[in-house]
């Protein structure tokens, strides 16, 4: 339960961005996940690896909450759930921090159908980018996206992220090999859009 118990109401970074805040994922926040989730089940599936069976379950959700409390305390990634207007939206992950001569991470992010075309995923894709740089002073923010996924290109776009070419068969999407777009942000002229407290 000590895992469970780190990630409480106060501990953990939280992001503030145009019109979204960040923070990390609480036991409390399972029933609005599972609900946000479930509802934007059809929406989100062509984009994610397949789900297991249990995976909006509490049980599973606990599970969830435990990695990600290792993985912040190891500092090898930031899961982080996305508010607007105080009702949770989505979420983004900053993993696969390396530090020393790489100094980068690799970005993912998920906005629920119901909130999807308000520019959310980009107010958070800026605000944890801006985090990386500025917080945890990464040199470098890589992400990925499905070719078809054009509203996740148009995300990474418009956070000044950069094409960098193709990778065949990159991860394992709704259960088949998939071709990915690459794109990569360097902290070379960082842009402050985020208040981290």
């Amino acid at each position: 339960m000590a895992l469970l118990e780190w990630i409480g109401e106060r501990t953990g970074p939280s992001v503030h961005g145009q019109g979204v805040t960040l923070r990390p994922p609480r036991a409390s926040d399972h029933t609005d996940w599972a609900a946000l989730r479930l509802a934007s089940r059809p929406y989100l599936t062509p984009w994610e690896p397949t789900w297991p069976e249990d995976d909006l379950s509490r049980a599973a959700f606990r599970r969830r909450l435990a990695i990600y409390g290792r993985e912040m305390e190891q500092g090898t990634a930031w899961p982080l759930f996305a508010f607007a207007d105080g009702h949770l939206v989505g979420a983004i992950t900053l993993s696969n921090v390396r530090r020393g001569v790489a100094e980068t991470g690799t970005l993912g992010y998920w906005i629920a159908q119901a909130h999807a075309g308000r520019g959310l995923a980009t107010a958070a894709v800026r605000a944890m980018v801006d985090f990386a740089f500025s917080e945890l002073r990464l040199h470098r923010v890589e992400a990925a996206c499905l070719p078809a996924n054009r509203a996740s290109r148009r995300v990474l776009e418009k956070a000044g992220f950069e094409a960098e070419g193709r990778a065949r068969a990159y991860l394992k999407i709704n259960g088949a090999w998939a071709d990915h777009l690459l794109f990569g942000r360097v902290n070379d002229s960082p842009v402050s859009t985020a208040d981290t407290t």
